[in-house]
């Protein structure tokens, strides 16, 4: 199995942009909206080698619904993920608190990872560049 300093030096021959390199893993940089803010939902995890994604719905973009409906509008954005080998890994809650009154919630996040086995840390590779693909929030219409 690769070390997280493989598998960052893989990811950075490819050309993608490092977020964080933790002890166990290595988080991809996504870019997001106009002001070139990261993000970072997906992860190549060591051992196991394995590539996650994190999709979500956000409650402020459909009031009303219920966490249940909001996890299967997240779930609907990874068909092509599952259909590629990805199965889901776990659920969360994220609560978005306002950074100037802790007790305020300016919006919940219901999270699905994704994850996938990979063999080689070059399918590893591939696989990043899939989920940089993918859409992971879902938008109302």
């Amino acid at each position: 199995m690769p070390t997280p300093a493989e598998i960052k030096k893989a990811l950075l021959q490819a050309g993608f942009e490092i977020y964080r390199t933790r002890v166990d893993a290595v988080q991809v940089a996504e870019r997001v909206r106009e002001n070139l803010l990261m993000d970072s939902g997906i992860v190549v995890s060591a051992e196991p080698l394995r590539v996650g994604f994190v999709v979500r719905a956000q409650r402020n973009d459909f009031p009303g619904a219920a966490e249940s409906q909001l996890f299967e509008r997240a779930r609907g954005l990874a068909e092509s993920a599952i259909a590629r080998g990805y199965a889901e890994g776990g659920t969360n809650i994220r609560h978005v608190r306002d950074p100037g009154d802790e007790e305020r919630t300016l919006d919940t996040w219901c999270e699905i990872q994704f994850e996938k086995p990979v063999a080689s840390l070059e399918l590893a590779v591939s696989e990043v560049g899939f989920a940089l693909s993918l859409e992971k929030t879902v938008l109302p219409r």
